[in-house]
């Protein structure tokens, strides 16, 4: 009886989420061979390196894969579900850039702009000489600089932290630049000016902006940074590993009174469901099921590589370069993941992740929760078992990139 309630509510889930599904032949896509996703998670789950997962794949605008594993809170035997939600964590960075971007259709800025336009005490940014401690004048940041995380820039942060993000970048202000904009790629607080530029052009909360402008058009309904007690039953918990690698509680699902403080780098909540939408706006150029949130030249512009050669995107691995939100993968005989050159893609802190693969029209998204996740091969491994799925045969493909040679 278990069993079957567990199939109806995750059969529920499914149909609630409303979203394209197809027959993966249909879209070039083989349904034994998807079946390789379900033993390979089952395997992590088995062997209690993982609590759960949901698992998605698209094709062609249709869903061919997309199954709930495991537990959503193991200790209390909860069964993971289709429409569970996930800490995104850094899976909020392309949301938030996208908001900026739109910001940018509307005329509102140059990409080359200096930030101070918006935020007048990062007018005059200094470099520290690490061994005399002589100041250097800085180049001013752009609002490019900190779209490809090449600002420099960094937060205070601490225990007390402001009620607002602006009032944290306030507070950071007079914090020494790390390098020279454009310099270095470096991972850390950038998309929280991203998101600080998003309230100071728009006058709206990040949160609201978002709301308004991304999730409504794109009927996401279950993507917050604030949770709504109703749905914290949803929630899944959060583990790390142990010295063997095996799953140990971080943090519980339970209600977390609302905050105000809305960052670009983190903060989001959602289902795998909702991420394919964002996704799915993002391969079609910009649109999903009649909502155009972005031009396709725009989105183009942020899945192009901005950053050169010789700045190592050291987050997500060799063969990554990184557009407007995006890391962009420039050299797949150097990366380990099994995707196009031109694929774009982030992660998360607690394990979650998302790929697009303009060449195969294909995306895959993985929900785990699990920080860290560096210990083992889960990431990169699902890449492998989504693409070997794909049989149909070159003729007719032609590339979707723009700026780069995919001979076919």
């Amino acid at each position: 009886m278990r069993l079957a309630i567990f199939g109806f509510v995750t059969f529920c889930a499914m149909a609630q989420s409303d979203i394209p599904m197809a027959k993966p032949e249909s879209v070039g896509m083989s349904e034994k061979r998807l079946e390789r996703i379900h033993a390979f998670i089952q395997d992590y789950v088995d062997t209690n390196q993982i609590a759960g997962a949901v698992t998605l794949v698209a094709r062609h605008g249709k869903v061919v894969h997309f199954e709930a594993q495991g537990w959503r809170y193991k200790q209390e035997n909860q069964p993971m579900a289709k429409d569970s939600i996930f800490s995104l964590m850094s899976m909020t960075k392309p949301i938030v850039s996208t908001a900026l971007m739109m910001l940018w259709e509307d005329g509102k800025f140059m990409l080359d702009d200096p930030i101070s336009k918006w935020l007048p005490s990062y007018a005059n940014k200094v470099l520290i000489d690490p061994v005399s401690g002589a100041c250097t004048p800085a180049k001013p940041v752009t609002v490019r600089n900190i779209l490809s995380h090449t600002s420099g820039l960094s937060l205070e942060g601490g225990r007390d932290r402001p009620k607002t993000l602006l009032e944290e970048i306030e507070k950071s202000a007079s914090r020494p630049l790390a390098f020279q904009p454009g310099e270095r790629w470096q991972y850390g607080a950038s998309t929280d000016f991203v998101a600080a530029l998003v309230e100071k052009i728009s006058g709206m909360t990040v949160d609201e902006y978002l709301k308004q402008k991304i999730f409504e058009p794109l009927g996401i309904r279950d993507t917050h940074y604030n949770i709504p007690r109703e749905k914290v039953s949803r929630v899944a918990a959060v583990y790390h590993p142990d010295k063997d690698g095996k799953i140990v509680l971080s943090r519980k699902p339970e209600y977390r009174e609302p905050t105000t403080y809305f960052p670009g780098v983190a903060g989001l909540n959602g289902t795998a469901a909702d991420y394919f939408r964002f996704s799915q706006m993002l391969l079609n150029g910009g649109e999903y099921e009649g909502h155009r949130l972005l031009g396709r030249m725009t989105v183009d512009m942020m899945i192009t590589n901005q950053i050169g050669t010789g700045k190592p995107v050291y987050i997500r691995g060799a063969g990554y370069g990184f557009g407007l939100g995006f890391g962009v993968l420039t050299d797949p005989s150097k990366s380990p993941d099994a995707l196009s050159i031109g694929t774009f893609t982030w992660g998360g802190a607690d394990g979650t992740l998302f790929w697009i693969d303009p060449v195969e029209d294909l995306i895959g998204i993985m929900m785990i929760q699990i920080n860290p996740y560096s210990h083992f091969n889960i990431r990169p491994l699902y890449s492998v078992v989504v693409s070997q799925a794909i049989v149909d045969s070159y003729a007719g493909m032609k590339p979707k990139i723009a700026g780069y040679d995919t001979p076919r």
